[in-house]
C-alpha cells in the first residue's frame, strides 16, 4: 500500500522550517531513537546528493546511517558508444549540434569531447532549454540541427514537447538523439547486481513528480526493500530518513510519500501522455 507521510509528522511545513537549524537537529535526533542498526540507503537523485553534501548532513545524521550515492546523474550514465556517436554527427558536414551544457566536457573515445570538437570547428551549441534548439533550426534552415536528448523521466516531456513545435512549424531540420533513462528500470538492475546491499531507497522527487510513486512498488513488493520518495531540503530529507528508517526498524517494506507537497500517486497525466 503507498502512503504518505506517518501522520504525526505530517503537518503543514514551509520552506522556512524545511531549512531551520533545530528542526533539522530535532528530526536527527529522532532518527537516532528510531535506528536499531545500522542501515544503508541510497539516493538516486543528483539534486539529492548535492543537497546531501551542501548542507551538512552527513555530519547530522546518526553514525549508524551510512549514505551511498546511486545513478543520480544522467549524463554520467551516458554510454560511451552514444558520445561516440555525438563526436560523429558534430563532425558532420550541415549538421549543428545542439546540448546542454554539462555534456561537452563528458569525455568520450580517446579522450575526446564535445568541446574538444568545437575547438576543432565542429557546430555545437549550448542550450539552456530544448526549445533554443527549435530556434535554431529556425535561424539556420541550411543546417540540419540534433539535440542531444540526455536525462531522465523529468526532462523527457520537455523534449517531446520540441517536436511537436517543430512540426507545427514545418520545420524539417529538426531531429532529437534520444538518451533519456528511465529510474525504474536502474533501481531493478541495481537491487539484481550480486553484492549490492542497500537496505532503503531514498527516490527521487522530480523525477517521481512526473510518474508518481507507483513505478517504484516492486522495490517492496519483489525484493523488500523500503523506499521513500523525498523532497530537496534538508528537513525533507531527514524527514524522508526517519519515516525509512520506521519502515526498517517495523520490517514493514513499503513506498512512502514524504514529498506530497509535488508528488502525486498517479504523478502528471499530462506529462506522461507526452
Amino acid at each position: 500500500m503507498l502512503q504518505n507521510m506517518p501522520e504525526k509528522n505530517n503537518k503543514p511545513t514551509d520552506l522556512r522550517e524545511l531549512r531551520d537549524p533545530d528542526f533539522c537537529r530535532d528530526l536527527a535526533r529522532k532518527l537516532d531513537e528510531v535506528l536499531d542498526r545500522e542501515i544503508r540507503f541510497m539516493e538516486v537523485c543528483g539534486t539529492h546528493t548535492m543537497s546531501i553534501f551542501g548542507s551538512g548532513l552527513r555530519s547530522l545524521v546518526p553514525a549508524g546511517l551510512h549514505h551511498v550515492s546511486g545513478p543520480g546523474c544522467p549524463v554520467c550514465v551516458t554510454h560511451g558508444s552514444d558520445i561516440a556517436a555525438f563526436l560523429e554527427l558534430a563532425r558532420t558536414p550541415g549538421v549543428m549540434l545542439a546540448s546542454f551544457g554539462d555534456m561537452l566536457r563528458v569525455p568520450g573515445p580517446g579522450g575526446e569531447s564535445l568541446k574538444t570538437a568545437q575547438a576543432d570547428g565542429a557546430s555545437v551549441r549550448i542550450c539552456y532549454s530544448p526549445f533554443e534548439a527549435v530556434q535554431l533550426a529556425e535561424s539556420h534552415p541550411d543546417r540540419e540541427v540534433v539535440f542531444l536528448g540526455i536525462g531522465f523521466e523529468t526532462t523527457a516531456p520537455a523534449v517531446a514537447a520540441t517536436l511537436e513545435m517543430a512540426r507545427s512549424k514545418s520545420l524539417g531540420n529538426f531531429s532529437i538523439y534520444s538518451c533519456h533513462k528511465l529510474i525504474p528500470p536502474a533501481l531493478e538492475a541495481l537491487v539484481n547486481s550480486p553484492g549490492i546491499r542497500v537496505d532503503g531507497f531514498l527516490l527521487p522527487g522530480h523525477v517521481s513528480s512526473v510518474i508518481g510513486t507507483a513505478p517504484y512498488r516492486f522495490l517492496a513488493r519483489d525484493h523488500g526493500i523500503p523506499a521513500v520518495v523525498g523532497g530537496f531540503e534538508p528537513g525533507d530529507i531527514l524527514q524522508a530518513l526517519l519515516m525509512l528508517a520506521n519502515r526498517i526498524k517495523n520490517d514493514e517494506p513499503d513506498v512512502d510519500n514524504q514529498y506530497s507537497r509535488a508528488v502525486k500517486p498517479g504523478g502528471n497525466q499530462r506529462a506522461l501522455r507526452k
